[in-house]
This record gives C-alpha cells, structure tokens and sequence, in this order.
C-alpha cells in the first residue's frame, strides 16, 4: 500500500507563510487527483486544494490566492505553499488522493497566532 508522510508544519505569526510537503511512498501522481486537507479543531476535515494528472488544480476560496499546490513527480512528492496565513488556517493538514482512498498520513499541524 501507498505511504503518506506530511510533514513542514509549525507555528507561525498570522501573514506568515509555511510550505508543507507530502512524501509518498511510491509513484501515483500520474494516476491519482492528489488533494491537501485541513481539520481545524472541533471541525470536520474539508479540502483545501487538488492537483491532477495533468497538472490543473483548484482550491476552496477560503484559501483562493493565498495557497498554491504544487508536485514533484520525480519526488513522488506534493507540496503546499502557504502565504499570508490567518488564524483560521490553524489546522491539522493531511495529504491524501482527491477523493480520499489512501490510507492517511499522520498530518502536520499548522498554528497561526494572531
């Protein structure tokens, strides 16, 4: 099975910017939508921003602008850079397929301080 490991989270002043990272353990971003998700606490999980196959991606508008996904094929890794950070972006994130069927990651938890 599929291995997911996030890890670049961390605590950071709001308007800040994190960059986080999502290993897997083998090849699929040519096959699967890959997706990054957030759980802020007490809140179920939502997804923030996918990438396909062929490269388009999208992002919920809470993130529009601020958050960019990017991929590393050759790295089996996706990447999430995050800019101009708000509270409200504390949260654990998770990487997982879009939709999600992997096995989950442990996440990497993002705090933003006001």
């Amino acid at each position: 099975q599929v291995q997911l490991v996030e890890s670049g989270g961390g605590l950071v002043q709001a308007g800040g910017s994190l960059r986080l990272s999502c290993a897997a353990s083998r090849g699929i971003f040519s096959i699967h939508a890959m997706g990054w998700y957030r759980q802020p606490p007490g809140k179920q999980r939502e997804l923030v921003a996918q990438i396909t196959p062929s490269g388009s991606t999208n992002y919920a508008d809470s993130v529009k602008g601020r958050f960019t996904i990017s991929r590393d094929n050759a790295k089996n890794t996706i990447y999430l850079q995050m800019n101009s950070l708000k509270p409200e972006d504390t949260a654990v994130y998770y990487c997982n397929s879009a939709p999600p069927f992997l096995p989950p990651g442990q996440g990497t938890q993002v705090t933003v301080s006001s």
